[in-house]
């Protein structure tokens, strides 16, 4: 058969043999989705010179170098999230995104600030998830003054300059978590609250719903002061362990931060599983097990895939804006399981 020349593939693609040429020999502008069109063509009719046209459209692609940081102490988590977003970031089909990713137990702001502006020097654009802290925030500003956007994932952060928010309304989490406790407690009394920190914002607004919810509905609940885990199963399965002793009325306990592999344990050890209502967060294979075996009753979850993919876009939306942009905020519906929809 007669092999493909640049006049076949010009008409499989809709465009005039100059502009093949032109992406052939790199040598002038063709708009991203007009050079795919070709590559596609290329494909399609076994063009000769593939291989070299795919090299020189990737190459043509605008590139965005995107730092991301995750700091948490949940392995399994971050290990979701870090892999949607690569996910996310390949799938753009109009450029080429990489990513340079920070994944960080330690919950030191030090440890954040200094992180922050490592990766300022090699990335267009910063995706952060941390607690807040005043050292942080002075780094997004030192940051965003180089022109270089902040999109604060998971937990909103605060700076003078404008930083991008994607994540949950949680808000409505707490008050989701709440309707929860009032439907499935058979006995209405004390429930007891794990946070992982106060320095995350976001666990404070879950908090915040929570309490409001129990407020609008003056429903006979009592709510124990909110008890820190510090992100450790360790400290979460001694919590849990003390409420329960000191509490044996207890209706419900509510894990709204880190720490749920540790008060699912203590929750197990005491026999009170399938008694005891239990909310927690994400789903995870250790929290999709505590599901069936009843230890936990319902879960409010990110859909990791879809943040990813708004995160990405998000991204690449601010540093198309400029800093003189205002903050973006985007607000990614939850999810919710329970025994039945895993």
């Amino acid at each position: 058969m007669k092999r493909p020349t640049i006049r076949d593939l010009a008409d499989a693609a809709g465009v005039s043999v100059a502009t093949v040429n032109r992406v052939i020999g790199n040598s002038g502008t063709v708009r991203e989705d007009t050079m795919q069109r070709i590559l596609l063509a290329a494909q399609k009719i076994g063009f000769y010179g593939f291989g070299a046209l795919q090299h020189r459209v990737s190459k043509a692609q605008a590139r965005h170098h995107i730092g991301v940081i995750i700091q948490t102490q949940h392995r399994q988590f971050s290990e979701m999230l870090e892999s949607s977003l690569e996910a996310a970031a390949h799938a753009q089909e109009d450029c080429d995104v990489r990513l340079t990713t920070a994944t960080l137990n330690d919950l030191s702001p030090e440890t954040i600030a200094t992180q922050l502006q490592t990766l300022a020097q090699s990335s267009d654009a910063i995706v952060i998830m941390a607690a807040e802290h005043h050292l942080v925030s002075d780094a997004i500003e030192k940051v965003s003054q180089q022109g270089i956007p902040v999109i604060a994932l998971i937990s909103a952060l605060s700076a003078r300059s404008n930083v991008g928010y994607v994540g949950l309304d949680s808000w409505k989490v707490g008050r989701t978590a709440a309707w929860t406790f009032d439907h499935l407690c058979r006995t209405p009394g004390k429930l007891g609250i794990l946070v992982g920190t106060h320095r995350y914002r976001n666990h404070d607004l879950v908090e915040s719903g929570f309490r409001s919810y129990f407020r609008e509905h003056t429903t006979p609940f009592a709510l124990l002061e909110p008890l820190s885990t510090f992100e450790s199963d360790a400290i979460a399965r001694e919590l849990t362990e003390k409420l329960l002793r000191t509490y044996p009325d207890l209706q419900g306990l509510y894990v709204s931060g880190g720490g749920i592999n540790g008060a699912l344990a203590a929750i197990r050890a005491s026999g009170l599983a399938g008694k005891l209502v239990t909310v927690g967060h994400e789903l995870m294979d250790s929290t999709k097990a505590a599901l069936m075996d009843r230890s936990l009753s319902f879960i409010i979850a990110h859909p990791v895939e879809r943040l990813a993919r708004e995160t990405i876009a998000a991204t690449l939306r601010a540093k198309k804006a400029g800093s003189d942009a205002g903050a973006q905020s985007v607000l990614v519906p939850f999810d919710i399981y329970t025994s039945e929809n895993v």
